[in-house]
């Protein structure tokens, strides 16, 4: 279902975490990064790095995005009221490939974008396509029935090493999903500690 087994991985050593908290990571392996060098002793990284760290990972951690794309969401959460590293992570979280991956329909988040992208996917009853379609509080979002059956699904659901949040009500015999309302940063589960605050020092700077 997704092709780009290997760039994610290489993030996961670039990062030094598993970022999505899959069995398979190297990093659950070799904690030090990726070439020749990457048992170095690290030094004290700059604030910058930091910044970056914390943008790169967040960015990395929703698959495809591409730095235009995330700036633009970004730029979206600092105008709307509120605590704009919430808002960031809100934003994030009703993209329709984040709530497909967060129901469990899919194994990962790359398998999510392609999975909306081949036409899998419905919201409301409409067939949906656009992986950054961003959803509203109330939207079912459903596999179709011809998709219902296919062996990533069927794995996916069976997956026991993440959990259904609970902004998402998800029915797996149906195989559909309710999307309650947009998470802050303390209720979306992930696996390792994700530091909007510094990607808003980032973007104040840069």
């Amino acid at each position: 279902m997704t092709k780009r087994t290997s760039a994610k991985y290489k993030l996961d050593r670039r990062m030094g975490e598993n970022i999505w908290g899959r069995a398979k990571s190297p990093v659950n392996r070799r904690e030090y990064g990726p070439g020749q060098h990457g048992q170095r002793r690290k030094g004290k990284m700059s604030d910058f790095g930091l910044q970056l760290r914390a943008k790169q990972k967040l960015k990395g951690y929703y698959g495809d995005l591409t730095e235009k794309q995330f700036k633009r969401i970004f730029a979206e959460a600092q105008r709307v009221r509120g605590d704009t590293g919430e808002n960031l992570i809100g934003l994030l979280e009703r993209r329709l490939d984040a709530v497909v991956y967060r129901a469990k329909f899919v194994p990962t988040i790359w398998a999510a974008r392609q999975f909306v992208n081949h036409g899998h996917v419905t919201v409301n009853g409409q067939r949906v396509n656009i992986p950054s379609y961003r959803v509203k509080e109330g939207d079912v979002i459903a596999v179709r029935d011809s998709s219902k059956q296919l062996a990533s699904v069927l794995e996916a659901t069976q997956m026991a090493e993440r959990d259904v949040p609970d902004y998402i009500e998800a029915d797996h015999s149906k195989m559909t999903a309710t999307f309650v309302r947009a998470p802050g940063l303390g209720d979306v589960p992930y696996p390792v500690m994700m530091e909007p605050n510094l990607v808003i020092e980032y973007y104040a700077q840069n």
